[in-house]
């Protein structure tokens, strides 16, 4: 735990007053999964992903992502070489252990699909030919909910890739008077030095997957699952892809929290972040403009806690 700690401690100190988005993105990476975040501009959802990236030694890309922006920006593309007179595969901004799509709404429907090999399966195919990726691959993506000219919204199967969706906010009087006094003092993100690197994030994921969870636990993640599937106000309920990615989201919390079991209260703590994105209103719930938060709630107090 020492490890995942000192990051923890980094991020804070340098990314202030936002313990628990830190905490998510944590559980988010150990846990294997992506994480989108939504929030107006300025809140500082790039300078998170950049002071991440820079506080484990490893590789960061970044595409600023615009209507313009190929799939092959992103995957990378096939060039000939004349001396050789064979095509060569020359790697896109995904083929980094960390990747930052930022403004990922403002891509295409095709460019956005991009990346949805890669998250599922940690490859890309290139005319044909399939590329590995990294061993530790993380994908970082933003959108600004405000902004709609230009932007093209992300269809469900993309969102369903997302283990997480989270929102920064504003930070509170006191914590904007420490930001702007870390930049008078030069500590922004150029001054963050690494506090780790991927092999140790590897050994504490491994250690995640030696977290027990009964078959009891399981059970009310199901039971989740299921009665969302079971709301009439939502047009799609919770896949099997999110009950996994709310199990393993669970065992990562409880990691952090320094235990190797899990326990219900761990599946609580993380259940809106891997859960609310994916849910649609039916027309008739937008009309009356019910909250999918409050919804989602009512469905936690319905189901049976274990003891």
């Amino acid at each position: 735990m020492g490890n995942i700690d000192r990051l923890r401690d980094n991020l804070n100190k340098y990314f202030v007053g936002k313990e628990q988005v830190v905490e998510n993105l944590l559980i988010c990476m150990l846990a294997g999964g992506h994480v989108l975040i939504e929030d107006v501009p300025g809140c500082g959802k790039t300078t998170l992903a950049a002071i991440l990236a820079k506080s484990i030694s490893c590789s960061f890309g970044r595409i600023q992502c615009t209507p313009d922006t190929l799939p092959g920006d992103i995957t990378g593309v096939n060039i000939y070489n004349v001396k050789t007179g064979e095509f060569e595969y020359m790697p896109g901004v995904i083929m980094n252990q960390i990747l930052m799509a930022d403004e990922l709404n403002r891509a295409t429907p095709k460019t956005q699909a991009s990346l949805l090999e890669a998250m599922a399966e940690g490859q890309v195919t290139v005319d044909g030919t399939r590329h590995q990726l990294p061993d530790f691959f993380l994908v970082i993506a933003t959108q600004n909910p405000t902004e709609y000219v230009g932007t093209y919204p992300l269809p469900e199967a993309q969102i369903d890739r997302f283990m997480m969706r989270l929102t920064i906010g504003y930070p509170d009087r006191d914590q904007e008077i420490r930001i702007a006094k870390q930049r008078l003092n030069g500590e922004t993100v150029t001054a963050v030095e690494p506090v780790m690197d991927t092999e140790e994030i590897a050994k504490c994921k491994r250690d995640v997957e030696k977290v027990r969870i009964t078959d009891a636990v399981l059970g009310y993640i199901v039971d989740i699952i299921r009665l969302t599937r079971q709301e009439e106000r939502f047009v799609l309920g919770a896949s099997t892809r999110a009950m996994l990615a709310l199990t393993e989201a669970s065992r990562a919390k409880a990691y952090l929290e320094g235990r190797d079991y899990v326990k219900p209260d761990d599946v609580k703590a993380v259940a809106e972040p891997v859960l609310l994105h994916r849910f649609v209103l039916t027309t008739k719930a937008r009309g009356q403009r019910e909250d999918v938060e409050k919804i989602f709630r009512s469905i936690l107090l319905k189901s049976k806690v274990p003891v």
